[in-house]
């Protein structure tokens, strides 16, 4: 047997076959599920001002005792209550300035008003800026907010705009080329002869990308016919990253590394230690990275969420772009493994992770039924039932 590539080793060749996008800048309203592209300082502090946490009435600490004499009030959204002077205080809600001169908020269920006379009823002693939220409690200007590499979710975007900006700067959108190869695939709904089968794996890896910052291209369900193939591969010489689904093994009508290095591609690797999506194979078409995935739908899912999705995170300008292992503990107990890593199509669920029986590439069913991927190491040793494994979740 020849010498597999191991996992990890493939994984950061795929990385390093690539390169960060450049650069634009858009509209806040534009930017969700992007990526920082530069770090980003706060245009001004949070609070901007010190401001009442609470309904109740400002006063100065010094004055804690009272009563004290109702001169103001001060709203949220308004400017600030003229200044306090001794003896006084002023009506204040959520949300509001501190007046000058004030310094802490009673709670209005803590005192008793009478006309403008405003009596302490409990809390006789209060805390110094108790009830206060503080000017720069948040962040202050000049600081960084958030940094690069952040993906633009809704709380890294209300952020951004609580800052101060209403644009932001962020990487560009890999472009991305799906490719489905095989003579016996039809389109989705067509009726199928016995050796003909829906073309399935596209659509899947297009909605995997669907919640990624990428445009992706489907120029899908290509014969085996080396022409074909070659001219589908040269029209998708303008993406960032060419995927193929099928067709990548060794067998006489697998004709996508020969459909490669016929345009001239170099390959960098072809088959790793790993199972499901040994065949996988790696390299650059021009300036296009070329991923070449399994066709088996369970191969070519597992080998996209281990490969394509933290290839389109790195590009896109993740900081964080390999997927992220949880830990649980394995319901039954898993042999050995040998030089091939494995990923077992499982289910998480309050009683711990349990792998499907069959781990048949090919099965959908088990695919659709799975909410995770077990990870089990290459030269992994046995391992009983109750034991905390990596798992990741799909």
């Amino acid at each position: 047997m020849g010498a597999l590539m191991p996992l990890e080793e493939a994984q950061k060749r795929v990385i390093h076959l690539a390169q960060r996008l450049p650069p634009e800048t858009l509209p806040i309203a534009k930017a969700t599920g992007r990526y920082l592209a530069e770090d980003l300082p706060a245009k001004r502090s949070q609070p901007a001002g010190d401001m009442s946490a609470m309904d109740g009435y400002a006063i100065c600490f010094e004055d804690r005792e009272g009563p004290w004499t109702r001169v103001g009030e001060c709203k949220a959204g308004s400017p600030p209550c003229p200044p306090l002077k001794p003896g006084e205080t002023a009506r204040i809600f959520t949300g509001a300035l501190l007046p000058e001169g004030a310094d802490t908020v009673v709670m209005q269920e803590n005192v008793n008003a009478e006309g403008e006379t405003v009596h302490l009823m409990t809390e006789a002693s209060p805390v110094k800026g108790r009830h206060v939220r503080h000017k720069g409690g948040d962040f202050d200007v000049g600081d960084i907010v958030l940094t690069t590499g952040t993906c633009l979710d809704a709380r890294a975007l209300g952020q951004a705009v609580i800052a101060g900006h209403g644009e932001l700067p962020v990487f560009s959108l890999p472009k991305i080329a799906i490719l489905s190869t095989g003579d016996e695939l039809v389109e989705p709904g067509q009726k199928t002869a016995l050796h003909q089968i829906p073309a399935s794996n596209d659509v899947m890896i297009s909605a995997m990308l669907s919640a990624f910052p990428a445009e992706a291209r489907n120029i899908s369900r290509i014969a085996d016919n080396m022409d074909m193939l070659c001219n589908a591969l040269d029209s998708a010489r303008d993406c960032d990253i060419i995927v193929t689904i099928g067709g990548a093994s060794v067998g006489d009508h697998d004709l996508v590394g020969p459909a490669f290095e016929k345009l001239g591609g170099n390959i960098d690797f072809w088959k790793i230690a790993m199972k499901p999506g040994k065949p996988l194979m790696a390299g650059k078409l021009g300036d296009s990275i070329v991923l070449a995935l399994p066709g088996n739908p369970g191969s070519a899912f597992v080998t996209a969420t281990l490969f394509l999705l933290p290839l389109i995170r790195f590009c896109a300008g993740a900081t964080d772009y390999m997927p992220r292992q949880q830990q649980a503990f394995t319901t039954t107990s898993l042999p050995a493994t040998t030089r091939r890593a494995q990923f077992l199509r499982a289910k998480v669920d309050a009683s711990g992770i349990t792998a499907y029986d069959s781990q048949d590439s090919a099965k959908l069913s088990v695919l659709t039924a799975a909410n995770a991927l077990l990870c089990r190491p290459a030269h992994s040793p046995e391992q009983k039932a109750g034991t905390s494994v990596p798992y990741i979740t799909i």
